[in-house]
């Protein structure tokens, strides 16, 4: 039986193919379209899964949305109505898609499919979606569920139980009061962009003091045992604007939202100091309570908070459960996958055995392309390339990055999800004092401060990190060793407690790997095993031999303002259009003085189109 699950029209689109239950394929609409969060009808997502599927829409069994969204119509108009007559702006604005689509999603996803599409379609309850997703691609029998978002219909956040083939929600949070949001609140007050720019202000954080946060507790959210918060709607204008915050929200903290084309002071390094701190402390109360309710001993998350990786690791430090397994496509794009897996499990009562290995497949889900295509395009441009084989992509790629290479390594099936997890990486030496800086401002054209993640080797973790469980997903944040640390000098500490300037404090080394030791000594750890990883993993074996180091720098193969590379078309671009090293395409690699003489014009036309704020 073929299922499709489909998300779209809110935030990242995706489609997801599971086939009697086993998980397909699966990807995001935007690595297709190049149209970074991409939020339309995922047609071309589709098409890629029915295409690894081998089938028509004919072939389809069902589709299922990830949301009824009759019921987010209800929440969106009964919202309206409370602000009545100052939202109607935001109403103006929202009800036009609603009237055209989303209020006929089964008619509009009918003729999206065509008429050989004879299967039925359903809708299950948005966190519902997030909850399959968390609990069914894992490895448990049994376990607890939490899912954490903006919003979906009404909820905001679940506590759920897993067991065998079916979940049970047992305790939701309701809009307008949200972790979720209350995030994306202080996102945009310091300057970044809502649904995207959450992660920089994870990134920001460690560079401030929590000096807001009682603050924060005092006027904005009240925080309950259980996790559940209510917040004080007088500082927030989401509900009925077109802002998060309003000007008594500027007032409580000395003035207005950050401009995001300004310098980030530190009033905005504090400010996410301080709400990352308390989003630590809702994640660890709704973790405890869920201890509490359920009884499991595992615990599965998924929404878009899950993705706050630091937020995760303290979950895992607390040891409040013996095992948490995170769904890595956290976010509206995992809603496809966990809405088919729903159906499949829940509805129609299919058998379930948790796969102790890895059902999610590494989330490598995505499409892969073989040698001939990648040839024929590069004839195409007129590329100098060669082709080696696998023992010899190895060595060359090991040596390349012990010589301080940066390299764009391209392999395999595209990941699912918002991680880079060595499919579609760029890729460096973590021992390098220079390969942050390099890479951030001459690579990836992004803020200076934005920390780079490490891969490491499985059987190697906890001999650099306070880890010593899996994280093939690069979603939990785990301090670098002291004995891998190094001290710092008293001029160090100086510009450490008095420098604003966050590039003088993100290039002071502070370990063995200063590349991707974060301020606070935090790395965000990707396990790399030979079952999940293959050559990658051989990669990173022969690294290792080479320099005794099992540590390299992984991070998304793109530059700021674009998704990650779906194709060697996407790929090659950006290898020409930045100061990337050296390029692999599969059994393929291109070393950049050998390419064709670049029009430097285009190129500097490249970098601006992605200018740093």
């Amino acid at each position: 039986m073929n299922i499709i699950g489909i998300s779209a029209y809110y935030h990242d689109s995706a489609a997801a193919l599971v086939r009697d239950g086993e998980i397909v394929a699966a990807a995001q609409e935007e690595r297709f379209t190049r149209i970074k969060h991409d939020f339309n009808f995922p047609v071309k997502a589709i098409e890629y899964c029915l295409r690894e599927a081998g089938i028509e829409t004919g072939g389809l069994d069902y589709v299922v949305f990830y949301d009824k969204p009759l019921q987010k119509f209800d929440r969106l108009l009964e919202t309206y109505l409370t602000f009545a007559p100052s939202g109607f702006a935001s109403f103006a604005q929202a009800i036009p898609l609603w009237l055209k689509q989303k209020l006929f999603m089964k008619k509009d996803i009918r003729k999206k499919l065509g008429k050989n599409f004879k299967g039925k379609i359903v809708f299950p309850d948005h966190h519902e979606s997030h909850a399959a997703s968390a609990f069914f691609p894992s490895p448990f029998d049994e376990a607890a569920i939490i899912t954490m978002d903006g919003v979906g219909e009404w909820a905001t956040a679940s506590i759920g139980k897993g067991v065998g083939n079916r979940i049970e929600i047992l305790k939701e949070m309701h809009f307008p009061h949200s972790l979720g949001l209350l995030y994306s609140a202080f996102t945009y007050f310091t300057g970044f962009k809502v649904n995207s720019g959450e992660y920089k202000l994870m990134g920001l954080a460690p560079y401030g003091k929590p000096v807001y946060a009682d603050l924060i507790k005092e006027k904005l959210v009240k925080i309950f045992d259980d996790g559940s918060i209510w917040m004080d709607m007088s500082y927030f204008n989401y509900c009925q604007g077109l802002t998060m915050t309003n000007a008594k929200f500027a007032k409580l903290f000395g003035g207005p939202a950050r401009n995001p084309e300004s310098e980030i002071t530190q009033r905005e390094m504090d400010i996410a100091a301080s709400i990352q701190a308390v989003t630590e402390e809702v994640m660890l109360k709704i973790a405890k309570f869920a201890k509490k309710i359920t009884g499991a001993k595992n615990l599965c998350l998924a929404g878009g908070v899950a993705l706050n990786c630091v937020g995760n690791g303290k979950i895992l430090k607390e040891k409040i459960f013996d095992k948490v397994w995170i769904q890595p496509a956290a976010g509206d794009a995992g809603g496809a996958l966990g809405a088919a897996l729903f159906l499949w499990h829940q509805l129609l009562g299919r058998k379930r055995r948790a796969d102790p290995g890895d059902s999610q497949k590494g989330s490598l889900l995505g499409p892969r392309f073989k040698n001939e295509e990648i040839k024929n395009y590069l004839d195409s441009q007129k590329a100098a390339y060669h082709q080696f084989s696998d023992d010899e992509i190895v060595e060359k790629v090991a040596d390349g990055i012990a010589k301080e290479k940066v390299i764009g390594w391209f392999y395999g099936r595209m990941e699912f999800g918002p991680r880079a997890l060595g499919a579609r990486s760029i890729i460096g030496d973590a021992r390098s004092e220079k390969m942050q800086s390099v890479m951030n401002l001459k690579i990836k054209y992004r803020e200076s401060f934005r920390p780079f993640a490490p891969c490491v080797l499985r059987e190697d973790v906890n001999e650099y990190f306070d880890l010593d469980d899996d994280s093939p997903y690069m979603l939990i944040v785990a301090p670098v060793l002291e004995k891998r640390r190094i001290p710092l000098a008293e001029d160090q500490k100086k510009i450490m407690r008095d420098d604003t300037d966050l590039r003088k404090r993100v290039n002071i080394p502070r370990s063995e790997i200063p590349a991707i030791t974060h301020i606070d000594y935090s790395a965000r750890v990707q396990t790399v095993d030979e079952k999940r990883h293959g050559r990658y993993y051989r990669v990173m074996k022969k690294f290792k031999e080479k320099t005794g180091c099992g540590v390299i720098i992984n991070t998304s193969f793109n530059i700021r303002g674009e998704p990650i590379v779906c194709s060697p078309a996407d790929a090659y671009k950006c290898f020409l259009n930045t100061e990337m090293d050296v390029l692999v395409l599969e059994d393929i690699i291109l070393f950049k003085e050998e390419q064709p003489v670049r029009d430097k014009a285009a190129v500097e036309e490249y970098k601006k189109q992605f200018s740093l704020d």
